[in-house]
This record gives structure tokens, sequence and C-alpha cells, in this order.
């Protein structure tokens, strides 16, 4: 079972919102603000989290008390707030990172070089004593592995509200054991142009020090945001938009939010916003990408809009053998994966969870056993009463009507709200099955219809046995 695995509990309203359509009727972002929810998240929080802002797809930021216990919240900063130069080049400093200039452009996207952290650290430094000035190029270390890199320091903790990650979960299952985990450092001035996250996955950026400053716009407006030509546009704050002609629909935006994420706070980014990003100080933050039932039908759909595009781009080749498998390899090129591997993404969420609730209901039947035989006394012939307090402790039976918390690789039995969430899971990810049996080009693929058949099967049986 995937390390990165943690089930937490949800409340059963989160069942009503299993089925796609039902999720899609509560994100309204017809009145949209991003709210600061304070003090410490803790396992408490997290089903009304869940509910109030995974399950809407709404902004928020959380206070920086959720990170003030994090090592790379001393390790990484001086008193003053200032990046650590000494401490970050002496134990990593030998990494290779990449590295993006603000200043260019290339293809909508600023270009990448790697170098060493040691060296970048030394531009960083120097940048910062010539005093940010306009005539030096403004470098950016982004999407660096630091985790997967460094997995002996303990960086930072993942919140409790943001561990329901089938991203990095199914990732973490993979042969070369990528993962979308991140570290990202840069000085005053440095940015990211306007995007949405990749896969239209969730993100959550901790600003480690440093302020940010975050423009958003809700899913829809950046159809008033793309070019003539369809092309997104590179920089919103650019006079470019108010060229009518090139961009014609930008009088249609109705909505645009900006933010300040000050030192210590952590901002979710839901899915599908898009959004730029400025660093108003010399700023560090650690950034993961995932995604989870709440949005699995958004990154489905964006995985199907982006096959259409290359369907039409290579029409007139429609005619030629293997027309199918050409697009397939396509859309995994442009996309980042395909859709036996998206199947393959569905098949180890849903085995994950259906591995639980199976163990849950042998510990369940051992427990009935254990207390059959507690109650009858005269029947449990030769049974130690020793004996079965041992098998009462290994199975995790509680004293009285205490309840236990889950401990999944000690195979300990789940609570109602821990299966709970299994259930939304296992229910988020038929719905994307169902979707996939009644698509065309995923039926045309050899075995995946199938497969996904003998999952939904596996899946109902499953969660009939908790009905």
């Amino acid at each position: 079972m995937a390390a990165s695995m943690i089930i937490n509990k949800l409340s059963s309203s989160v069942l009503d919102s299993s089925n796609t359509e039902k999720k899609k009727k509560v994100r309204d972002y017809s009145t949209i603000h991003v709210e600061r929810v304070c003090g410490i998240l803790t396992n408490q929080s997290y089903s009304e989290f869940f509910e109030n802002y995974l399950l809407r797809n709404r902004p928020c930021i959380l206070s920086s008390l959720n990170t003030d216990t994090w090592n790379s919240r001393t390790d990484w900063t001086l008193p003053n707030g200032q990046p650590n130069f000494e401490f970050l080049r002496e134990k990593f400093g030998h990494a290779c990172v990449p590295v993006a200039n603000c200043k260019k452009e290339k293809y909508s996207s600023q270009p990448k070089e790697e170098q060493t952290f040691s060296n970048f650290l030394d531009y960083w430094q120097s940048y910062i004593e010539s005093g940010h000035p306009d005539s030096m190029d403004n470098l950016y270390l982004k999407d660096w592995h630091f985790k997967r890199e460094f997995p002996e320091y303990k960086a930072y903790e993942t919140p409790r509200v943001f561990t329901s990650d089938w991203l990095n979960e199914f990732w973490d299952t993979k042969e070369d054991k990528d993962d979308y985990r991140f570290v990202y450092m840069g000085p005053k001035g440095s940015w990211t142009p306007f995007h949405a996250d990749v896969f239209r996955s969730f993100s959550w950026s901790a600003n480690i020090c440093g302020k940010k400053k975050w423009i958003f716009y809700p899913p829809g407006e950046e159809e008033n945001l793309c070019s003539k030509y369809g092309h997104l546009v590179y920089d919103v704050n650019s006079s470019d938009l108010d060229d009518v002609i090139l961009y014609p629909n930008y009088t249609k935006v109705k909505s645009r939010l900006e933010i300040i994420q000050e030192a210590g706070e952590i901002i979710y980014v839901p899915s599908g916003w898009h959004h730029q990003v400025y660093n108003l100080e010399d700023t560090i933050s650690i950034n993961h990408n995932w995604l989870n039932g709440c949005n699995v039908d958004i990154c489905w759909q964006y995985i199907k809009d982006n096959l259409v595009q290359v369907e039409r781009e290579i029409e007139d080749c429609r005619g030629m053998e293997g027309w199918d498998q050409q697009c397939q390899l396509i859309l995994k090129a442009s996309c980042g994966i395909d859709y036996e591997e998206f199947l393959q993404f569905m098949e180890v969420i849903a085995l994950n969870r259906i591995k639980l609730l199976q163990n849950q209901i042998k510990l369940m039947t051992n427990q009935s056993d254990i207390h059959q035989k507690v109650c009858e006394p005269d029947k449990t012939q030769g049974v130690n009463q020793g004996v079965l307090k041992e098998r009462e402790q290994s199975t995790g039976t509680p004293k009285g009507n205490q309840s236990t918390s889950l401990t999944i690789d000690k195979g300990l039995p789940m609570d109602k709200g821990q299966i709970n969430h299994c259930v939304f899971d296992l229910h988020s990810v038929k719905d994307i099955l169902s979707d996939m049996i009644c698509t065309s080009e995923f039926t045309s693929l050899a075995g995946c219809e199938s497969r996904a058949n003998k999952l939904i099967l596996q899946i109902e049986k499953i969660i009939n046995n908790f009905l």
C-alpha cells in the first residue's frame, strides 16, 4: 500500500456528494472571496474543511500557526525573516536545481536551466546586496523535488486537511518515483505567469519566509483571458489585454481576486482556478499538487478535453492505421498522462481502499467471534482467557464503548468516519469509470473496458457490504 495513503475521518454527509453531478452543484462561483481560516487545523477540523473548501472548490488561507513547528521555518530562515543562506548552502548546496529566468519568455513560459543550488544561492545573495537591480536577471528556483532528493530531512509536515492525496499516492507506486511535491525559492520580483495547475489538480503553497501576491480567476473566466487564437494570456497585467481585436472577450471578465500571503501562511488553490503569483519579498515556499475524490472529475474532464484538441490537430490523419493509439501518444506527451495510465491511476486508488475495507470486514468478523465466545463461556471449550485477551488486543477491539484511532499500517480497525472516507473515494472512482466506459476513445483501447467493468463490480460489491 502506498506510503502516502492516509484515510481521515469524514462525516456521513459527504456521501450525499459522492455523485459527480451532486459535486458540481456545490461548486458555486457567483460570489467569491479568499477566506482566512484561523487557528490550527486538527483531525477534528478535517471533515468541516473537506466539505467547505475541497468539495466546494473554493480558495482559502490557513494561519501561520500550522507551520510554526516545521524545521524549515527555523532552519531555513534567520530571525529577521530573511533566508538562511549559510544553512541552505551547507546542507543542500551540492544539489542540482531547476532555475527559471523571470525576465524571459519562451512558448508562454519562463525558460529553465539546471545549476547547482550553491550557484543559485550565490546569485541570490548578490542580487539582494545589489538592491534587486533591473539590470540583473531575475532568477526563480522552481519545481525542485526537494523531498525526493532529501528524504531524511523532514522540512515540513503535510497539513492534515491536504493529506487525501491521490496524485502522490499513485506516483509513489511508480518505478521512476516521481512526485508532485516541490520547493520554490526566489528573490523579490520573481513571479509565475498566468496558469492553472497540472491535470487541473488542487495545490497548496506554504510560505517558509517572505510574502506573495496571488491573483485568482475562478473556473470559466480563463476563457475571457484567451486571445482570438485560443492562447491564454501570459501576464494578466499586460497591456496586451486592452487590444480588443487580439483579446475580444477580455471586457467580459467579471471576477478577479487578489490576496497577500504572509510568511508562514498556507494558501489552498482549488482545482481549475487560474492564477498568477508574485514574490513581494525574498521568498521560500513549499508546494504540493494533489487531487482526490473531490476534484477527480475535473481532472478527467481536462484530460478528455485535451484529447479532443489532439484529435482536431491531426484530423487529416484519421484514416491512418493506429490513429487512436497515436492520439494517446500525443496526449501523453502534451498532457502528461493518457487514458490507459489514468485507468491505472483509478485502479491503484480503488484497490487500496477495497483492501482496507476488506481488512475491516475481517476485523469485524474476528471481533464478533471473540464477543460471542466471551458471552458464551460454556461454548469456548479449551480457550484460555489469556489467549482471548491477547486476540482482543491484536484485533484492536476497544474497551467498553471507547473508539480507537486508525493506524493503517498496523491493520487496526477503522472508525465510521474513516469508512465513510473510503466509501466516498470509491464512489468517486466508480463515477469516473462509468464515464470511461461510455467514452469511445477509451473503449477502443485494448483491454481497458473490461478492466474498468471489473473494477466497477469490485467497488459495488465492497460498498454493498457497508450499506
